[in-house]
Formats: structure tokens, C-alpha cells, sequence
């Protein structure tokens, strides 16, 4: 039986054993498509798994990797043939209690996976990955909520980020006044050729003053940082804004007032990609194949060998990262 590659992840001792090992098709989990894996991703939760730095794993052992692309080898479900291009990511299962994409070979259930759409390549498939399936739902989910252009600005915060690059990069490819939101200043050509039309520095915010209510600015705002910020969103938001909570990077509290949601009927809306429909997925991976789809997406991504998996953790930890990273399974 042919054997592979896996970066298997150990917890022993309450540490975490990170290591590349060979494996067969009978050591992987049971599923119903098998795939042949062509790329994967890393991603912030990817990171915590592999370092246990937060405990991600649900289960001894397994192989990380909660993101992959590749292409269906067998499957005993109907939906999926031999030779069909799939990609999962943002699940509950994959690469923490179920043999992940850092393999080449996974195995998993056909509701944990979908069927690429025309226009949408392996490679770009794990450009998104989680962050830009995160993204593709926030954008979504707001313009169901009444979001246009013509209704104003959108503020993006933690727009360096997986989440916060694409969002920016796909609400300004959608004709949106886009503001970056960022502590990185010497990140601000960047964003403008993502098509942020303006850059906003954190330390521009006084974030001990927020008031129940500021001036009327935004739109529409997608957070990633929580806490203070997301209050501040809150209160500055125009009429019929509309908010997309997608992460907690500066903190899991939010301490707002009930104003703006009643005064100017602001909506705040949790972005849960990990508990999608089949219908919700298939929707917005084909509006990632189409007009979601950045215009430099080949350049907010860089591709590594899967020998070099190990080696970017660390700097996703540390906030070292400032671009997607793809891995490429093919060695």
C-alpha cells in the first residue's frame, strides 16, 4: 500500500509532539471520500493546534490541519465522483478530532467538504482558506442585511490579517468605499493596493473615551478584534449599519450600550463560519469563484513546501504574518 506524508500532532504530558510521520490509507480516520490532497493552509488556529499554545486538539492524536484542496479518489457518497476538485475548510472536526489536511491523503465525511465551482482553482481554493471563507461570509451575510455601496463607508479591522485582507480586498472589488483599520502603518501601500481607499491607525482611536453614541460614519464594519474596537464600531455606526463580528484578537469582552442598535437600528452579526449549510457553502464558494474573487489574489498568499510546515508557526503566534500561506502537499 502506498505510503505518504502526514504532520501528525501528539499531546503527551500535556505538551504537544508536532512531527512529520509516513502513513497508509488504513491509518486514517473513516470517512466517505477519500481525497487526494494538493494543498492546505495554515492558519492562526493551525498554529495553536501545532505549538499548544490554546488547546485545540480533542483527542490524543491526530493530523493537523483544518483547511485542504484536492482532488476525490473514492467516495461512497453520490454527491462526489473520482477525479471532483474539493476543498474544506472552517470545520469543527477536521485537523482536531479528525486526521486533517496536513496529509496526502484525508479522509472525511462528504458534508465536511464541497465541490470547487468553475473559476476556482486548488491553489486559490487554500488562498482562502478559513480567513477567506470567513471573509466571503461576512460580505454575504451584510449585504442580506441591507449593505450597499451606496449606503457609505466600511470599516475593516485587523485589515492585515487572513480575514481582514481579503475582506478588504473583495468589499472594494464589490465598488465599496473601503477604510483600512490597522496598527501596522508600514502596511499602508499594501492595503491601498488591496483597494483600501483610506488607511485608519489604531492609535489614531481613544478607546478610554467611547461614547454611547459618536458621530454617524460607518456603513458597514467587519471587526477581528473584539473588546474596544467593536464598541467603538458600535457607536459610530450610521443608520441601518451593519457590523460583522468575526474574531477576538484584542479580546473576547464587548462592554457597548443598547443606542445605537435602537437609535439607529445598527445590526451586529456573528460571523460563525464553522457551522455553515451545504446551501450557505456552495453560495459563497461560488461567489469566491466570481465577483468575490480579488483581483491580486495570487499576491495575498505565498506558497511553501510541506517541509517547511513547521517553520511558520511560531511567526502566526507572534503576529510575524502578514500574508496568506498555502501549502503545497505535491512533494
Amino acid at each position: 500500500m502506498e505510503k505518504f506524508r502526514a504532520y501528525r500532532l501528539t499531546e503527551a504530558d500535556k505538551r504537544i509532539r508536532a512531527e512529520f510521520v509516513d502513513c497508509t490509507l488504513d491509518d486514517l480516520d473513516p470517512g466517505d471520500v477519500t481525497v487526494r490532497v494538493a494543498y492546505s493552509s495554515v492558519n492562526y488556529k493551525d498554529a495553536l493546534a501545532a505549538t499548544g499554545k490554546g488547546r485545540i486538539l480533542r483527542r490524543p492524536s491526530c493530523i493537523g490541519g483544518i483547511d485542504f484542496s484536492g482532488t476525490v479518489v473514492s467516495s461512497t457518497d453520490p454527491r462526489f465522483r473520482k477525479g471532483d476538485a474539493v476543498a474544506t475548510t472552517s470545520g469543527e472536526y477536521v485537523g482536531v478530532s479528525h486526521d486533517g489536511g496536513y496529509s496526502g491523503y484525508a479522509r472525511v465525511k462528504g458534508d465536511w467538504i464541497v465541490k470547487l465551482p468553475p473559476g476556482l482553482s486548488l491553489w486559490e481554493a487554500m488562498a482562502y482558506g478559513t480567513a477567506g471563507y470567513t471573509a466571503g461570509i461576512a460580505v454575504v451575510r451584510m449585504e442580506h442585511n441591507g449593505l450597499k455601496p451606496a449606503n457609505g463607508p466600511v470599516v475593516v479591522s485587523g485589515a492585515t490579517g487572513g480575514v481582514g485582507s481579503v475582506a478588504v480586498a473583495m468589499f472594494a472589488k464589490l465598488g465599496y468605499h473601503v477604510v483600512a483599520l490597522t496598527g501596522k502603518q508600514t502596511e499602508s501601500d499594501w492595503l491601498k493596493k488591496l483597494g483600501a481607499r483610506e488607511i485608519k491607525l489604531r492609535s489614531e482611536l481613544d478607546l478610554s473615551k467611547i461614547k454611547p453614541l459618536d458621530k454617524a460614519t460607518w456603513a458597514g464594519a467587519v471587526d477581528n478584534l473584539g473588546g474596544p474596537v467593536l464598541a467603538w464600531m458600535a457607536s459610530t455606526m450610521k443608520e441601518n449599519g451593519v457590523i460583522g463580528a468575526v474574531g477576538l484578537a484584542q479580546s473576547a469582552e464587548l462592554h457597548t450600550w443598547v443606542l445605537p442598535f435602537i437609535l439607529r437600528g445598527a445590526s451586529l452579526l456573528g460571523i460563525n463560519s464553522g457551522d455553515s449549510s451545504n446551501d450557505i457553502r456552495e453560495m459563497v464558494w461560488r461567489r469566491l469563484a466570481t465577483d468575490l474573487k480579488p483581483p491580486l489574489l495570487k499576491e495575498m498568499a505565498r506558497t511553501i513546501p510541506f517541509a517547511q510546515l513547521p517553520g511558520v508557526f511560531d511567526d502566526f503566534i507572534n503576529a510575524k504574518i502578514n500574508r496568506r500561506i498555502v501549502v503545497d502537499l505535491s512533494e
